[in-house]
């Protein structure tokens, strides 16, 4: 991989990875145009899902490390509380349960523990079709156009108002449910699980503040998950270049995207990439039948 295919594809996982139109679709497309053949296999794409995970954490570090600190005592009371049951059991005097989802941020982390499991469910069951699906055009091409309607549908649902006080954990699994099937290339995660952020009520800055913390966790498995498959990858220095340079663009252009896409949220912009994306998927599904 070149230093210019390197910064091409930067720019466009920075970009699409929290605008909603499919950064999986588009690096996908983006490979076949410019014939990116790597010896690496999935690593650079790894390593640009990480860029853009510290650029979430660039934007939002205060409430992530607020839920961070409260997923550490929500851990620590659940063992104070299993502690307490044994003992209960036996003793005269019984002593009270700790409530777990005692604050706001608390109940936030709580909902998205629920929304990481059916997500991480889906990436394990759905991998071996996201890997043959994105090596052609075709799939793609009709997931973008799928995420165009799902975009339309966005901008025309009513204001929500709930928060992490008055929404439900039934919410946070069927948001966890869309993210998962967004892992299908063309199918954007952010425009996906901000959409069902809206169908479930939230307000529409909470929809966007949990679309993007809740692809941290996802992020962070699906590294793991991929990261076992790397182990004898050899890199030679002129790749090391262009992958770190990668690595800095994707993060920059994904700080500076999440801003956008606060504004996109607010202010109903989703029908500009809905059309985008429809234009962009009818490109590539007639690129693939040129290709036949």
């Amino acid at each position: 991989m070149s230093v210019f295919q390197a910064i091409i594809l930067g720019i466009v996982q920075g970009l699409t990875e929290f605008l909603p139109v499919s950064s999986s679709g588009h690096l996908a497309i983006m490979k076949n145009l410019l014939g990116v053949n790597t010896d690496t296999g999935i690593l650079f794409d790894v390593l640009l899902h990480f860029a853009t995970l510290i650029a979430v954490f660039a934007v939002m570090y205060k409430d992530i490390i607020k839920l961070i600190v409260d997923f550490f005592q929500i851990v620590r009371d659940v063992c104070i509380n299993i502690g307490r049951f044994f003992s209960n059991l036996t003793a005269i005097h019984k002593k009270p349960y700790i409530v777990i989802a005692s604050t706001s941020y608390r109940k936030f982390v709580i909902m998205l523990i629920i929304s990481t499991i059916p997500t991480g469910i889906l990436g394990v069951l759905l991998s071996e079709v996201v890997d043959s699906a994105s090596t052609a055009l075709l799939i793609p091409g009709i997931c973008l156009i799928a995420t165009g309607l799902i975009l339309f549908l966005a901008d025309l649902l009513k204001e929500g108002r709930k928060k992490p006080k008055t929404a439900n954990y039934g919410d946070a699994f069927a948001i966890g449910v869309t993210q998962g099937i967004s892992v299908l290339p063309g199918l954007s995660r952010s425009g996906t699980t901000i959409t069902a952020c809206l169908l479930c009520g939230f307000d529409r800055k909470f929809a966007v503040k949990y679309s993007f913390i809740m692809s941290m966790p996802a992020i962070l498995g699906a590294m793991i998950l991929e990261l076992k498959d790397i182990g004898g990858t050899h890199l030679a220095g002129n790749e090391i270049a262009a992958y770190i340079i990668g690595m800095v663009i994707a993060a920059v252009v994904g700080f500076f995207a999440i801003r956008i896409m606060l504004n996109v949220v607010m202010n109903r912009y989703f029908k500009f990439f809905a059309f985008y994306c429809l234009i962009i998927g009818a490109i590539s599904i007639i690129g693939y039948l040129v290709k036949l």
